[in-house]
């Protein structure tokens, strides 16, 4: 074998070519290399990141410590709407001019469906697809040897492959990727563009990642996945199967079910919940729209009933259940009166918060043929309408415990107190004790702070 040199930055390292001159990098040639990581979207893009840097720290690439300057740079992007693309833009723009000489690594959601735009970007090193994540340290040693950019995004038709991930970070809770991509192309929606079709992994490998969370002292884990419900698909298992597999793992102690569709939250799965071990009192439903004909339009699978349904069920099997629920605002074909009705139905409903989005306008979905385009004013006047409906239904959620003692998992935190959710997601503050980090204690709730988003309490010992 030979030996030659390569240089990142101002740095020169020692490598091996082998007869065919193929570079062969050992873990040792990143040693002291640094990577600092930022990422955009959803929960499911963090846990992914996460597995991501273990792959960077295997070859010997740490995080950056405060003061550092990173060499290498990972941008895990979203492109949910027109907005996330710019975000995505403007975060890659910044960190190249913040740290020039370092290589950024692209990749997700932006990645996938603008690859080409997002290797034209400063800095940019690599644009990876968002199945292609997995071999970010392979084209990154190709960049190191050759310095020539590298695209490599995956036709979205022909993404079959399941990437497993569990996030951890500084965080206390765990995020559990099982399931990715989407069949529903609703039309306003590119995620199945971006992710690919509906696959995930296995129950047994899924088991697994939770005990080995388990053993690292892991106490609470969020599942998550772009339509978890459709866990198993073309297989015999069920996200029934899966919830009831997890519910056995020993040391966690709590699950909570991130977003998953009205029409897969099934009867059977919201009974579990109610009598499960460790399965928290806690849903996120996509209700997208409280009218029937927007929801037709936006090619939805329920109804405003079926989802009705699901909320009267959870209520009843779980009186004291901290129920999130996604809408959009504006989308193309909400009139007034469909936006009127669509409010008037969410009033309704027995439910806690709501995440509200205004209508982006995406290129090459189904939604563009839609008539009635709602303005951008129109589009801020609803949104602001909706959010106030949210902050009273959180309030009046929040108000019902306030007395009450509920256990909440305590994370670290700063200025003298530390925080932490109960087992029904309300976000509790409390005086700091270090020894209470990742616990789960008894927390008396005593009053509503910061306009609702937290209640004050003290730690019942």
């Amino acid at each position: 074998m030979e030996n030659d040199t390569f240089s990142i930055g101002k740095k020169r390292y020692l490598c091996k070519f082998n007869e065919n001159r193929s570079i062969m990098i050992d873990k040792s040639t990143f040693d002291n290399r640094t990577a600092l990581f930022h990422t955009l979207g959803c929960k499911l893009n963090f846990s992914e990141t996460s597995t991501v840097a273990k792959l960077l720290a295997d070859r010997g690439i740490r995080r950056t410590q405060i003061g550092e300057n990173p060499d290498i740079i990972v941008v895990n992007t979203c492109s949910v709407t027109e907005l996330a693309d710019k975000k995505s833009r403007q975060v890659i723009r910044s960190l190249s001019k913040r740290y020039p000489k370092a290589a950024i690594l692209v990749t997700g959601c932006y990645a996938q469906l603008k690859g080409d735009e997002a290797a034209t970007l400063p800095g940019v090193a690599v644009v990876a697809g968002n199945d292609q994540k997995d071999q970010l340290v392979k084209f990154l040693d190709e960049w190191t040897s050759t310095h020539r950019p590298t695209l490599t995004v995956t036709p979205t038709r022909d993404i079959r492959r399941f990437i497993p991930s569990c996030s951890h970070g500084d965080r206390t809770r765990y995020f559990l990727k099982v399931q990715d991509g989407c069949d529903y192309y609703c039309t306003y929606c590119t995620i199945p563009m971006a992710r690919g079709r509906s696959r995930s992994g296995s129950i047994g490998d899924i088991v697994n990642q939770a005990r080995e969370a388990a053993a690292n002292g892991g106490k609470e884990i969020v599942i998550t996945g772009v339509n978890i419900g459709d866990f198993g698909k073309g297989r015999d298992d069920t996200f029934l199967d899966l919830i009831k597999e997890l519910d056995k793992v020993e040391g966690i102690e709590r699950y909570r079910i991130s977003s998953i569709e009205p029409n897969l939250l099934t009867p059977e799965i919201i009974d579990f919940v109610a009598g499960s071990r460790s399965f928290m009192p806690h849903f996120h439903i996509p209700l997208q729209c409280g009218s029937d004909a927007v929801l037709k339009l936006m090619r939805r699978h329920y109804d405003t009933a079926l989802f009705r349904d699901r909320i009267e069920r959870i209520n009843h099997a779980l009186p004291d259940a901290f129920i999130g629920v996604d809408l959009i605002v504006g989308a193309r074909g909400e009139t007034a009166d469909e936006f009127k009705a669509s409010r008037e139905f969410i009033e309704s409903l027995n439910i806690s918060q709501l995440h509200v989005f205004p209508y982006s306008e995406r290129p090459g979905t189904k939604a563009l043929s839609i008539d009635h385009i709602v303005t951008q004013e129109e589009k801020h006047r609803r949104t602001r309408v909706m959010l106030n409906l949210s902050e009273k239904k959180l309030s009046e959620f929040a108000a019902r415990f306030v007395g009450q003692t509920r256990p909440a998992l305590l994370e670290h935190g700063h200025d003298g107190t530390m925080s932490g959710f109960t087992d029904n997601y309300l976000k509790v503050r409390v005086t700091a004790d270090s020894s209470l980090d990742n616990n789960i204690v008894n927390v008396k709730l005593n009053e509503i702070i910061n306009g609702g988003e937290e209640i004050a309490g003290e730690v019942c010992l």
